[in-house]
This record gives C-alpha cells, structure tokens and sequence, in this order.
C-alpha cells in the first residue's frame, strides 16, 4: 500500500465520540516514550501528523487520523506512566479500555515495545488482557536502529523465547525504526491485506 493522504479528524475522551464504525480502522498503543508518534509520522510519510515530544505522556487522547480516504489509524495514550497522578493513570486505562472493548472496526491493535529491552511485565499483563478480550494485535518492536543488526536479531529472538514460556502461539511482529522509516511498508502492506476483510456493522 502506498499512503497518499493523511488527515487529522478528532480527538477525544470517548469513544461513544469517535467517528461512525463505516471504515476499518488501526490503533497504535505502547508505553511512554516508546516512539509510537515518530513511528506513526514515518508510516504515513506525514511529520507532523501525530504529535511528539522528548517528555512522555504527549498523547493523552483518543485520536483519529483519515488514512488514504479510506481507514483510520488512531493513535492512543501510552500506558505504564511514572509521573503522572493515580487518579489520572485510572481515567487513561478506562478511556483505552472501553475503546478497546467497544470499537466494533477495530481490525488490528498495534502493540509498540522497545526492541532493545527484554520482555516487561507491564506489556505482557496488556497483551495476555488483548488476548482474554479477543482483541487482535500484533507486536511492533521500536528503535531497531539503535542496535546492529546482529546484536537486534539476537534481542529479539529472546524476547520471543521468553514469550513462548506463556503464549502457545506468538502474534505477528514487525521491526521497525522510525527513523530509517524501516519496516513502515510491511505495516502499510498489512493494512491493505487486512482492510477487504472489514465488514459494515
């Protein structure tokens, strides 16, 4: 898929307010700080489309971009906050919960870790509670610039040997780097894989 157009539609706190389930649409999730705004700007070839910053915690709201004319990509507050109040960690998981739980177009979760650290508790509590849910997502590992090629092989296959020891069946993965925009087409050619098999509800 090549990604022509891009376009910025809401934000918000509710996903009741998000746009009419008409088209498919993608979400980008992942702890703070781990790239997830850069990593959007290079798959949509846009650099100021998704907001970033070198403080955590940029995104703190649902928000919908117009892919392509033709599926959404949302981008969603990060999770695993250290400085934020606890009173405002509860409202973000509700916010992304009930999204989750709720978006009926929802054809993919995009589940954003670092490839340089192994597997965190944080991120796997979240994906085995995609898992119980029924939400589909797949594993995007960030930052795989910031390693040599073979020292990233390496990193990453431990971090799926270490995932074996409680998945009986790994979700798909890509590895990507924002900023040599690698592994951005894999997800755009995903996408398009993905998107005929969306159904109007």
């Amino acid at each position: 898929m090549k990604i022509k157009t891009a376009e910025f539609v809401i934000s918000n706190s509710d996903y009741r307010i998000c746009p009419a389930p008409k088209m498919p649409e993608y979400a980008f999730i992942g702890r703070s700080n781990i790239g997830k705004s850069s990593l959007i700007n290079a798959l949509v070839n846009h650099r100021n489309l998704a907001k970033t910053s070198g403080k955590p915690g940029k995104t703190q709201l649902i928000n919908h971009f117009l892919i392509n004319k033709e599926w959404y990509l949302v981008d969603l507050p990060g999770f695993g906050y250290a400085k934020i109040p606890k009173s405002l960690r509860a409202q973000f998981h509700d916010m992304i919960s009930n999204y989750l739980t709720n978006r009926t177009n929802l054809m993919c979760l995009f589940v954003l870790v670092d490839s340089r650290h192994k597997p965190q508790a944080i991120d796997q509590e979240f994906m085995q509670w995609l898992a119980e849910k029924g939400i589909p997502f797949v594993i995007i590992f960030t930052k795989a610039d910031k390693l040599g090629k073979v020292a990233l092989n390496k990193q990453i296959e431990a971090y799926k040997s270490e995932m074996q020891k409680e998945w009986e069946e790994l979700p798909e993965t890509f590895v990507t780097s924002a900023e040599k925009k690698m592994g951005t087409q894999e997800i755009a050619d995903y996408i398009e894989k993905l998107n005929p098999h969306f159904k109007k509800r």
